[in-house]
């Protein structure tokens, strides 16, 4: 019999005075080492100096953790949230906002250059959130009996009789929940609702989930918010034991009449996403209603809605003034989700063909137009590069203006190919990452030129940014 060698464990590193440069890909700081390679920086930021611990080691670069800092950078400011650096959902709340927008643009601009070779016009600026804390309208959290343990409680040696968590998954650790005591993404009464939730369970002896087990009757809340003041709860069981249910679902809305839509799931598959799930309403609506300009948009447990409200207004608000609308256009919205950008556009233009993968969000979609009233909107189902064909085009007639706004993935190449077959006057191309942006656009430069290009920031706080490009038929 073979057995294989353990690997040796690789003492870490230490690099002293290391200089902040610049930032690079999901939120890590650039600095180098003595030896001029790379190194990929935990909780710095652009013009630090601080010591650095590695945690990887690779042939072209190292990655790593900021332990100490000597100089501080003009552009970082003291972080709101006690959880900053553990969490690891807002890992630029220590840089100040303007710099922020300024270094996500700057990523977009380098990707569009860097992989897309893309030549540009002059480039709007970024359009920055009003709100930079409590912008989100959708919240997930994880219950766990074996909650992460701090540095500083481990070093403490104190004995911990209290596991329980309610809070967010250690980054890259399925198994680890960090317990979460004030979140500053979501307007209260989301961290009252959460709270409540895990003293209510504490004292009332209901089991919180062990993820490696499988046991436990907690396991996931999630909370939905809406400009209109909605609120949808929605917890998640593993073991069922319906007197510990229905009590605690009582108290929430004893405790909070405010909620709109009360609701829950039994699940008790290996992973937690409830999309397979059927969603029971204990209390209240099955859904709530987000509006925007007028239209009303039904929004349930399982549909996918853009989590800043305010900033998807914005981005919806760019994406049709990109497009130029003049009230007779044939547009495409490929990628539709649930309808929202076809219908911010529709009382603009000729008709509107939405396409989407996802039948429940086209269920959605058909749903919402009927309510709003928009009749010249159509939906349809299925597989991207399999419904948008040369068949379909000609059924439905070529596009004057085209919208696509695909997953991180970008668009697979025989769709990118059937757009430039139909060759419509405009494509609208917004992402969500503007490395396959660049890509995917790169591709239709003989036939396009870009005319126009202005960064979103959805996600205050983080790496993350969206993207729109107008390109324009060339004559």
């Amino acid at each position: 019999m073979y057995f294989c060698p353990m690997r040796k464990k690789r003492t870490p590193l230490v690099f002293n005075h290391v200089l902040i440069t610049d930032t690079a890909a999901k939120g890590k700081a650039v600095g180098k080492a003595p030896d001029g390679r790379v190194i990929f920086v935990n909780n710095a930021v652009p013009g630090d100096v601080v010591d650095v611990k590695t945690t990887k080691k690779r042939k072209a670069y190292f990655e790593g953790t900021a332990i100490a800092l000597h100089t501080a950078s003009d552009k970082r400011v003291a972080p709101v949230c006690d959880h900053f650096g553990v969490c690891g959902g807002c890992k630029w709340q220590h840089m100040d906002y303007k710099f922020q927008l300024q270094y996500k643009e700057n990523e977009v601009l380098n990707n569009l250059k860097r992989i897309g070779h893309l030549e540009l016009p002059e480039v709007s600026p970024i359009a920055g959130s009003k709100a930079t804390y409590f912008y989100r309208n959708k919240m997930e959290f994880s219950f766990s009996d074996s909650r992460w343990l701090t540095p500083e409680e481990i070093s403490q040696g104190n004995s911990i009789t209290e596991r329980n968590a309610l809070g967010f998954h250690i980054p890259g650790m399925w198994d680890k929940i960090l317990d979460i005591k004030k979140c500053h993404l979501q307007a209260d009464p989301s961290n009252d609702i959460r709270n409540f939730v895990k003293d209510y369970a504490i004292k009332n002896k209901l089991t919180f989930f062990n993820p490696r087990n499988h046991t436990g009757e907690l396991r996931t809340l999630m909370i939905r918010t809406t400009s209109t003041a909605e609120i949808m709860v929605l917890v998640q069981f593993y073991e069922d034991v319906p007197e510990h249910r229905e009590n605690l679902l009582k108290a929430l809305q004893e405790v909070f009449p405010q909620i709109t839509s009360l609701q829950y799931v039994i699940n008790q598959k290996a992973n937690d996403t409830i999309y397979d799930q059927e969603v029971i309403c204990f209390g209240g609506r099955d859904h709530i209603i987000e509006e925007m300009e007028g239209l009303q948009f039904k929004i349930n447990a399982k549909s996918f809605y853009q989590t800043n409200s305010e900033q998807a207004y914005e981005l919806y608000k760019i994406t049709r003034d990109f497009a130029g609308l003049k009230g007779t256009e044939l547009v495409y919205d490929l990628y539709t989700g649930t309808g929202t950008i076809a219908q911010f556009v529709a009382q603009k233009a000729g008709k509107v063909i939405g396409i989407e993968s996802v039948p429940e969000a086209i269920k959605d979609a058909k749903a919402n137009a009927k309510h709003n009233q928009i009749s010249n909107v159509s939906f349809h189902v299925g597989d991207m590069k399999n419904v948008f064909t040369t068949d379909f085009i000609k059924a439905h007639g070529k596009a004057d203006v085209l919208i696509t706004d695909p997953p991180r993935d970008g668009m697979h190449k025989d769709v990118v190919a059937e757009i430039l077959k139909m060759a419509p006057e405009k494509i609208v191309y917004v992402s969500c990452n503007s490395a396959t942006q660049a890509r995917d656009l790169a591709l239709m430069t003989e036939q396009y030129t870009i005319t126009k290009t202005q960064a979103v920031d959805m996600f205050p706080q983080t790496h993350h940014v969206e993207n729109v490009v107008l390109l324009e038929l060339k004559k």
